[in-house]
């Protein structure tokens, strides 16, 4: 287990060269608040959009020489940044290693009378060779009546609920993301066997979906607290005998 408190382009210029399968970030948004939660805090305040671009941009470029040729990049982000960070990949990968631009459909949350209820975050995925990335199209339960409790291919809009303040396994750390999100992402992404790197791994939820799933992990944080309730989750997964 390799989880450290670092920033990401520190982290990104430890990794082995071409060892890398799977890239998931789930950075800052750019919200320009301080994200809070009983678990911990983290600093999400940037003096332009711009000054988020040119982050992003430096961090996406130093790792890009850890992975490999088959490897993908999953970057999680929401309609603040979404178009500049399309840009951002396809300069620095270019536009034919763009494979989908996922919809991730959340369901909770508030509502406007201004505007349509915000309800999903963007996942751009990518990968390094258009014609060579590793993926396996993961199966979700059908909807409809004729294949009813059957299942089928997921679409490019994944319908996972968000944690509600209930969920067993909330860890009140602030923008926590669903196991059952990054299980799907890190099956389809991944190969059995293969490494999972996430550099902005908060509460630690990429991590564990990669080693329940038998993949290696390697993340880091540059707050202290998510560092902490990253690894005791994963330890807490490994001492259970996963």
């Amino acid at each position: 287990m390799n989880i450290v408190q670092a920033d990401w382009l520190a982290f990104a210029g430890s990794l082995d060269a071409g060892s890398v399968d799977l890239v998931y970030v789930d950075p800052p948004f750019a919200t320009g608040k301080t994200q809070t939660g009983r678990g911990g805090a983290y600093a999400d305040s940037w003096a332009s959009v711009a000054d988020w671009v040119a982050w992003l941009r430096e961090r996406v470029a130093a790792t890009l020489p850890a992975m490999k040729e088959t490897g993908s990049i999953l970057l999680h982000i929401d309609w603040r940044t979404s178009h500049h960070a399309r840009l951002v990949l396809d300069d620095l990968l270019g536009a034919d290693r763009f494979v989908n631009h996922l919809v991730w459909s959340y369901g909770l949350g508030g509502s406007s009378p201004r505007r349509f209820a915000r309800k999903h975050d963007d996942i751009l995925f990518y990968g390094m060779d258009p014609d060579r990335y590793w993926f396996e199209a993961p199966m979700v339960p059908a909807t409809s009546r004729r294949m009813d409790g059957q299942m089928k291919k997921a679409t490019d809009v994944l319908s996972v609920a968000s944690l509600n303040n209930m969920a067993g396994e909330r860890t009140g750390y602030p923008t926590q993301k669903p196991l059952e999100l990054l299980d799907l992402l890190v099956r389809a992404c991944c190969p059995a066997g293969g490494l999972v790197v996430d550099p902005c791994c908060g509460s630690g939820t990429t991590l564990v979906a990669a080693a329940a799933s038998g993949r290696r992990i390697a993340g880091c944080d540059v707050n202290p607290d998510a560092v902490e309730i990253a690894r005791g989750r994963v330890e807490g997964f490994v001492s259970a005998g996963g």
